[in-house]
């Protein structure tokens, strides 16, 4: 990738995706991490906990009514930036997340509907053979409060590199 593409790319965002929060999704959640806080269970127990309903366990944000693309993908790309990544060799089939830090300011709870915006905040390519790139996403929820903050790290390795074809 060129460097001037490579800064075009530094600030594109998804536009805002809905995420709803739905109970019984906190509940599978929970229990697919092997979480059984009753806080994620137990509407009485999160009332008398200082909570409206039950909240969610972190990194649980609900899941997209709908992407700006029209795909039940969890995670959000700006299309210039899949497109200028799949023109490079770089397809998304070949992404590994790579970490993701979470900043907390509210609990999600059960009913919420957030809004999230996802930023293209770091893009930088290795030898033609490997593009890292961090993604922030940005959770508010109806009122307009935001409730979190996520960056998110993502290596992608370079499929029509005859160095990493074979890899």
């Amino acid at each position: 990738m060129q460097a001037e593409e490579i800064s075009r790319l530094i600030g594109k965002n998804t536009g805002v995706v809905v995420y709803e929060v739905e109970r019984g999704a906190i509940r599978r959640f929970a229990d697919a991490a092997g979480d059984m806080n009753p806080l994620y269970r137990d509407d009485e127990l999160a009332r008398e906990s200082g909570y409206e309903t039950i909240i969610t366990p972190p990194g649980f944000f609900g899941w997209p009514v709908k992407t700006n693309n029209g795909s039940a993908l969890l995670v959000a790309f700006p299309p210039e930036l899949v497109q200028a990544l799949e023109n490079a060799g770089y397809p998304l089939s070949s992404a590994l997340d790579a970490g993701i830090e979470y900043e907390y300011f509210m609990p999600v709870k059960a009913g919420d509907r957030l809004s999230v915006v996802s930023t293209v905040k770091n893009l930088r390519e290795r030898g033609g053979k490997m593009v890292f790139f961090t993604m922030e996403n940005v959770y508010t929820n109806e009122t307009g409060a935001r409730v979190a903050t996520s960056q998110a790290q993502y290596v992608l390795r370079n499929l029509a590199s005859p160095e990493t074809a074979n890899a």
